[in-house]
């Protein structure tokens, strides 16, 4: 035992060198990643990593395998990209204005979002528009364009959906937001819409974000439903390094092996995006519950967790909707909701 004790030991101390010298080369990995921005170099360099993997493999003398060499060093870079990521101050939030004189985040009251799944028809817009103007929402949704699961399901009305969108939005005095599925429809979601939004199934397409990066418009980042919280706010830095903090994150359910749900809703994200990055965080509910039974009982959740904001979906005749109908909301349900919302909101 005595000379398992004096191994021990010895391993102990060099661990400690290990440490000392990890941390000396994070700090070097640091300053590299201050002179990339400045230079606009891009963080991720695979030629580099290979060619000093190759290096580290020709001078292995053992026990370690090439493999294990590879695999320890793999931790390391990928560690050290994220260290050269130039973060954002993480004790103030970012105050986003959306126009209007609205705003979400620091020292802002949640906001509200509503609106029909998709834009169906000038009555539907209209009439769905004109209830949740009266219970004072100031910022309307609605989808011109719906990626389906089918390609034989309504896909939405495109261009003619976002002047519906834009008209009526303008007729209430409202904020619009629709979905931006290509960088080629992203030009008009953009020319119609104060805020653009990024749907979950878009949330890997990094062409698409940077090209959202450019116009520098407030943005929302929907969660893919298989994503973790670490690749959405990967995804986010997408758009910020071309210039565009005006990013809003969206909870939107997680895919699991629940089946009672449309998607698991992942309360959790919501602290944890709000202290690992600056950005304001709503919960789309509809989506992540895909039923409307719930949505009052989840509120309360999202609400408790900090949330900044809500999105929900309503439509004059779920019954009748041409996308989604079970998770949208009527008048009735919908006046129902806001006053369960008005009451959390004087509790939190």
């Amino acid at each position: 035992m005595a000379e398992i004790e004096k191994l021990r030991k010895s391993i102990d101390e060099i661990s400690l060198e290990i440490l000392n010298l990890l941390n000396k080369r994070a700090d070097i990995v640091k300053q590299i990643g201050i002179e990339k921005e400045k230079l606009g170099i891009e963080i991720c360099n695979p030629l580099r990593e290979e060619t000093l993997s190759s290096i580290l493999c020709k001078n292995n003398k053992g026990p370690f395998s090439n493999e294990a060499i590879k695999r320890i060093f793999k931790t390391i870079y990928d560690e050290s990209k994220d260290l050269q990521i130039v973060k954002k101050d993480k004790i103030t939030s970012l105050k986003i204005d959306l126009g209007n004189e609205i705003f979400i985040g620091k020292d802002s009251p949640i906001i509200m979002i509503a609106g029909p799944c998709s834009i169906e028809s000038e009555e539907q817009l209209d009439k769905t528009v004109s209830f949740i103007h009266e219970k004072g929402v100031k910022i309307l949704r609605g989808g011109a364009y719906k990626p389906r699961t089918s390609p034989y399901s309504f896909q939405g009305l495109g261009e003619k959906g976002l002047k519906l969108l834009q008209k009526y939005a303008k007729k209430y005095n409202m904020l619009s937001v629709s979905e931006a599925t290509t960088i080629e429809n992203l030009k008009l979601v953009a020319q119609y819409c104060d805020i653009i939004q990024i749907g979950a199934r878009n949330m890997y397409s990094y062409p698409l974000l940077e090209a959202t990066g450019k116009l520098k418009k407030p943005v929302i980042l929907k969660r893919h439903f298989s994503s973790t919280i670490k690749e959405l706010l990967l995804s986010a830095e997408y758009i910020s390094k071309e210039g565009n903090n005006n990013i809003i994150l969206c909870e939107r359910g997680i895919r699991t092996f629940e089946t009672s749900t449309r998607n698991t809703l992942d309360v959790s994200s919501i602290p944890i995006l709000k202290k690992e990055s600056c950005y304001p965080v709503i919960a789309d509910l509809s989506h992540s519950a895909g039923r409307k039974d719930i949505l009052n009982s989840l509120l309360g959740a999202v609400i408790g967790a900090g949330v900044n904001g809500i999105m929900v979906e309503t439509h004059i005749n779920p019954n009748e909707a041409l996308s989604d109908g079970n998770q949208q909301m009527n008048k009735e349900e919908f006046f129902e909701f806001i006053n369960t919302f008005e009451k959390y909101s004087k509790i939190f």
